[in-house]
């Protein structure tokens, strides 16, 4: 009677050791997939990383339809269990966020939860116009371009920043400005007049006011002579033309506004009936400086304004070696021996 009693408590623990394993295997199983679903990744295939744009007064929704859309995760279901566990829902935020490839449910919603944005390098190199300006903001920040365009129309608020309408250009220093993509159009144009405000040190000042010109002009002549030359060690040169010219009350005669007033920066030729067409930015008919920069200069071509040498030159050319230098002259008629070589040059080439 023992030995059966034995044999079924022997069976009894046998069956429960089962049950147990059992049942571990089952919670090991439930821990592995729920762990996978929350921590394994959920990318679909793409390059080393990818970006995820969330438009400002974006909804939970329009995040999941935007991550599906633009091929980010490979399970939605896994993204919106892990997401509302963390109550992302409640948490979306605005911005420019980098998807790593192999990130799992957790990490995409904790980074989104988060709000760390990857900022945005915004690289301003020569622009020309208010509308190329507003282009550049508009294709790299959500900015809206219709409010920077209003605000740069708009003479009372640049009143504040010392601008107007056609001077407002004077604002947009080339360099490299960091921001957060979801940046207002407002946010955007003040860090950019910011940064001008700190280049236009007191020294700065000083040199302008030596020169008998305001920031706004010395921007204005710098963007001139940014248009006429790439070779940092004549501007100076350059500038000193000018502002002879300008000094005397000559017509400044800038080949460069003529095409900003045409709206025409592909001529390679300017012909008198292109100095004819009226517009205040053509110097041929215009005396004085034109009423707003025609591009915007460098920090190079600003600090070569200012430190403008003292010259009696009043006239420069290319020269005729296709060098990208000019042929400086302080006589019409010295000046017109070196036009003359560069136009038979000119016409030699076929131009």
């Amino acid at each position: 009677m023992a030995k059966k009693k034995s044999k079924k408590a022997n069976s009894n623990n046998a069956w429960i050791k089962r049950v147990i394993v059992i049942a571990c295997c089952l919670v090991a199983g439930v821990i592995v997939y729920f762990s996978y679903r929350i921590f394994g990744p959920n990318t679909k295939a793409f390059g080393d990383n990818k970006y995820f744009y969330i438009r400002t007064n974006s909804t939970y929704n329009d995040v999941l339809e935007g991550l599906e859309e633009q091929g980010i995760i490979r399970s939605r279901s896994s993204f919106e269990w892990v997401a509302k566990r963390m109550d992302y829902p409640a948490h979306v935020k605005a911005g420019k966020y980098k998807i790593n490839s192999g990130m799992s449910s957790f990490d995409i919603a904790k980074l989104l939860r988060s709000g760390r944005q990857s900022p945005v390098n915004l690289v301003i190199t020569k622009l020309r116009t208010k509308n190329d300006f507003i282009r550049k903001i508009a294709a790299n920040l959500e900015a809206d371009s219709n409010v920077l365009r209003s605000l740069m129309q708009d003479p009372v608020y640049l009143r504040q920043f010392g601008l107007d309408t056609n001077t407002v250009m004077c604002a947009v220093l080339p360099n490299t400005y960091e921001y957060y993509w979801n940046t207002s159009a407002e946010a955007a144009f003040k860090k950019i007049e910011k940064a001008r405000e700190a280049f236009w040190t007191d020294e700065r000042k000083a040199k302008a006011a030596h020169l008998g010109l305001s920031i706004n002009e010395v921007t204005i002549l710098g963007s001139i002579v940014e248009e006429e030359s790439n070779k940092n060690d004549e501007k100076p040169l350059i500038a000193s033309v000018y502002l002879n010219r300008y000094r005397k009350g000559m017509r400044l005669q800038a080949d460069p506004t003529v095409k900003f007033a045409l709206q025409d920066f592909g001529l390679k030729r300017i012909r008198e009936n292109h100095t004819l067409f009226d517009s205040p930015y053509n110097t041929y008919r215009y005396a004085g400086l034109p009423p707003g920069p025609i591009c915007t200069p460098s920090e190079k071509t600003l600090n070569a304004v200012l430190n403008t040498p003292e010259t009696d030159y009043l006239y420069f050319c290319a020269k005729a070696d296709f060098s990208g230098y000019h042929a400086f002259a302080a006589t019409y008629a010295e000046h017109l021996e070196n036009a003359r070589k560069y136009q038979a040059e000119l016409n030699k080439r076929g131009y």
